[in-house]
Formats: C-alpha cells, sequence, structure tokens
C-alpha cells in the first residue's frame, strides 16, 4: 500500500513542470488525479501523457468560480475528494521602485488568491482524513535580490496554512507545505536558455546547484514523492509544517 492508493486527487498547475510530476507520482501510487491548469490543449496533452486514472480541467485557479466548477465536476466524475495539491503558481522579478501594478497582481493573483481559492472552493467536499498541500519556495525565507512579489506570496502561503489548521480544528483535515528551491523544470531551462543562450543552459543549472549542501536542484519527481508522503496516510499525525524539499539550502 502506498498510503494515498485510491484517494482522488486535485492537482492545481498539473499540465507541466512539478505540478505533473506530482500528478504522475500520484497516479503511479494508485490515485486517481484530477489536473487543472489553464490552458485546455496542455491539459489535453498532459493527461494523455499521465494516462487513464488521470484527467483534466481547464480552470483560473484566481478565479473562486472557475474552482467550483472544478471541484463540482470532480464530484460529478469521482464521488469523493481526499487529497488537493495548491500547485499552480507564477514568479515574476523586479527590483523595488521597478514594480508595477500589473506584475503584483498577476503574481498575488495567482500565488495567493490561487491558493486560498483552490483550498476555500474544496472544503465543502473534504471529509476526515483529507489532505491538503500547499507548494511554497525558499522564497518564502531567502528570497533572492528581485524577487520580493515571489517571496512575500510565498510566504503568504506558509501562514495560511499556520492559520488554516486552527480554522479546521477537530475537521479531521490536514494542511501542510511543501517548499522546494530550486527544480530542473522545462521552464526552468527555458527561462535560462532565453536569458542565456542555449549552449550555457547546462552549465547554469549546475552553477545554481553548487551551494546547495546535496551539490544539485531538484529533480520534480524528488518534489512528487515529498508531496506524496504528506498527502498519504503514512503522515497521518503531520499539519501545519513546512517541509523545505531543497537539499538543505534553506538550512544553511
Amino acid at each position: 500500500m502506498s498510503g494515498i492508493e485510491g484517494k482522488v486527487a486535485v492537482v492545481t498547475g498539473g499540465a507541466s513542470g512539478i505540478g505533473f510530476a506530482i500528478a504522475t507520482e500520484f497516479v503511479d501510487r494508485g490515485a486517481s488525479v484530477v489536473i487543472a491548469d489553464l490552458n485546455q490543449e496542455s491539459v489535453d496533452k498532459a493527461v494523455a501523457e499521465i494516462g487513464s486514472k488521470c484527467s483534466g480541467f481547464a480552470a483560473d485557479v484566481s478565479s473562486s468560480a472557475d474552482m467550483d466548477s472544478l471541484y463540482k465536476e470532480v464530484m460529478a466524475r469521482h464521488g469523493r475528494l481526499d487529497a488537493v495539491v495548491a500547485n499552480a503558481g507564477i514568479g515574476d522579478h523586479g527590483a523595488l521602485g521597478t514594480i508595477t501594478e500589473e506584475q503584483f497582481d498577476r503574481t498575488f493573483n495567482t500565488n495567493v488568491k490561487g491558493v486560498l481559492f483552490t483550498v476555500q472552493s474544496a472544503l465543502p467536499f473534504l471529509t476526515e482524513g483529507s489532505t491538503i498541500v500547499l507548494i511554497g519556495s525558499t522564497a518564502s525565507i531567502q528570497p533572492p535580490r528581485g524577487m520580493s512579489l515571489y517571496g512575500g506570496a510565498k510566504a503568504a502561503v506558509r501562514n495560511f496554512a499556520r492559520t488554516w489548521i486552527q480554522d479546521l480544528k477537530g475537521s479531521g483535515i490536514r494542511i501542510n507545505v511543501v517548499s522546494p528551491g530550486a527544480v530542473d523544470t522545462e521552464s526552468l531551462r527555458s527561462a535560462l536558455g532565453q536569458a542565456l543562450g542555449e549552449d550555457k543552459v547546462a552549465a547554469a543549472v549546475k552553477s545554481m546547484g553548487e551551494d546547495n549542501p546535496v551539490g544539485r536542484i531538484a529533480d520534480p519527481l524528488e518534489i512528487a514523492r515529498a508531496v506524496a508522503f504528506l498527502s498519504s496516510d503514512e503522515s497521518s499525525f503531520i499539519t501545519g509544517v513546512e517541509l523545505f524539499a531543497d537539499g538543505g539550502l534553506a538550512q544553511v
């Protein structure tokens, strides 16, 4: 038994990157997964790759109406909801003095409002033993220069969890945060390629991991395994924690 076998999970931002890895890991462990992402074509492509125990839904996490519709569809398809992973997020850079209102709204709408609506809309369908995992970031405590918007949004996510476990006291619903450092995703390599040139991507990825005690950045699967543990019955007495899945970077 995997601790999540037979469960029904929703993973937002599940069409690519960390979210795709989480959805794949859940299915591999015997769960049924509904992924949500903005673009229907990307959702359909991911579902086809993950397999028959995965289905998809196009939704904007910053829209409470979209999230309400998502969970109604999940209940129609599966009749239950056991695990929610609020993974959808975006990053934006800007030093103080250059940040625009558009950047602020875009970052906080997805990374903060989106987490709120992902969780709040799910509550009517969650029961004792259900789990919620929020995807944070080491930027919540160690934001790099120019990333105050992203770091501030992820700090809000941590404090959501710390408050919500009090709001849900006695419900049997657990909430935890998994905070990765740098993760070797296609989007990271694409961004590095655009900024530095494709020929320098491998060296840049290697350099990003040099200050990490493990000596490298994470594979998305390693983040997915941490999320699977906190979504499983094996972590039944763990709630309100922020687990830094970052190779020790936040500890030194």
